[in-house]
């Protein structure tokens, strides 16, 4: 399964914590973002490996935005 990981709200990314190849766990930060003066942290939903990361700290995100795809 292929799962895009799609930002719910605008914000300003802060740090992204996992990088492309990456084995993350289902709950593991893959970045924090920044809404409002509150972080907030993008946790992936299943076990899997990263693919992509479409963002980088300093990015204005726009809801709808694909911020990272990983696969199981």
């Amino acid at each position: 399964m292929v799962e895009d990981v799609v930002a719910e709200i605008v914000a300003t990314v802060l740090e992204v914590s996992a990088q492309p190849g990456q084995h993350i766990a289902a709950g593991d930060t893959i970045c924090l973002l920044d809404s409002m003066k509150m972080e907030i942290p993008v946790l992936a939903e299943f076990d899997g490996v990263l693919d992509t990361v479409s963002v980088a700290p300093g990015d204005q995100i726009q809801a709808g935005d694909v911020i990272a795809t990983y696969r199981d």
